[in-house]
C-alpha cells in the first residue's frame, strides 16, 4: 500500500522509488501519488534562494539508481524503478521493438526519424537533437509532441539533466534534458528482460502492484492510469 512519507531529502527519494517502483513527479488523477505532494515544503522549492531542491535531485537520482525517468503516464514526468520498467516497456511497446513497429504501419516515419537520431547519438541533450533534426523555427516542427510519444511508448527516455556553465565554471539555469533509449541507457539488463514476457502478463503484472499499492482505488481508475 502506498502509505504516508514525507520527502525531506535525495537519499529519502531514492528509496521511495526503490520500494514502490513508481514515483510521478507531479500531481495525476491518482491523489497522494506523487513527489511534488510528498516532498516537505523546504525542500521543494527555497523561497528565500529561490532553488528547488526536488527538481535538483532529479540528474543524481537518474544516475544513482539506473530508474526510467520520462513521461510514461498522464504526459507527465515519472520515475520507474529497471525491474517495472522493463514490464511497463514491454506492455507499453506491445512486444515490438521500434523498427518493427515502424515496419507495421504502426508509427509515423516523423517518429522514427527521431527516434534513430536519438539511439545513433545516444546520450544527446535536447538542444544538441534539436540542432542537428533541424527542429527549429523554419524547420522540422512537431518536436514536444513525438518525444513525448517515444517516451510514452517506452522507446525513449530521459538519461540525466545537465546544467550548462558559464566562462567560470559554475552552473546556471534549468537542467537541459538529455536523452537515450532505454537499450543503451539500461544496457544489458533491460534489453535481456523487456520481451520475456507476454505484453499481456507485463500488464497484469503492473496492474496487480497498483492494487496492492491502491487498494481503494477504482479498478476502472487504475487502468486508466496506467494505459
Amino acid at each position: 500500500m502506498f502509505s504516508d512519507f514525507v520527502i525531506r531529502s535525495k537519499s529519502d527519494l531514492i528509496n521511495v522509488i526503490d520500494e514502490y517502483g513508481f514515483l510521478p513527479f507531479f500531481e495525476n488523477s491518482i491523489e497522494g501519488f506523487s513527489i511534488e505532494e510528498h516532498t516537505a515544503p523546504e525542500c521543494w522549492w527555497h523561497s528565500d534562494t529561490g532553488e528547488w531542491s526536488a527538481w535538483e535531485w532529479k540528474g543524481p537520482v537518474i544516475r544513482e539508481t539506473g530508474c526510467a525517468y520520462g513521461k510514461f503516464f498522464e504526459k507527465k514526468a515519472c520515475y520507474v524503478s529497471p525491474e517495472w520498467f522493463w514490464n511497463l516497456a514491454n506492455y507499453r511497446r506491445d512486444g515490438y521493438d521500434f523498427d518493427a513497429r515502424f515496419d507495421d504501419g504502426l508509427a509515423p516515419y516523423k517518429d522514427k526519424r527521431l527516434y534513430e537520431l536519438i539511439s545513433e547519438n545516444a546520450p544527446i541533450l535536447s538542444k544538441k537533437l534539436k540542432d542537428i533534426g533541424n527542429y527549429k523555427k523554419g524547420g522540422n516542427k512537431g518536436f514536444d509532441t513525438i518525444i513525448s510519444r517515444l517516451q510514452s511508448q517506452c522507446y525513449v527516455v530521459i538519461s540525466d539533466f545537465v546544467y550548462m556553465r558559464d566562462k567560470h565554471g559554475n552552473s546556471y539555469g534549468w537542467g537541459v534534458a538529455e536523452y537515450s533509449t532505454p537499450e543503451k541507457f539500461m544496457s544489458q539488463s533491460f534489453s535481456r528482460n523487456v520481451y520475456k514476457r507476454s505484453p499481456k502478463e507485463s500488464y497484469e503484472r503492473i496492474l496487480e502492484h497498483f492494487s496492492k499499492l491502491f487498494p481503494n482505488e477504482d479498478i476502472a481508475k487504475l487502468k486508466k492510469f496506467i494505459k
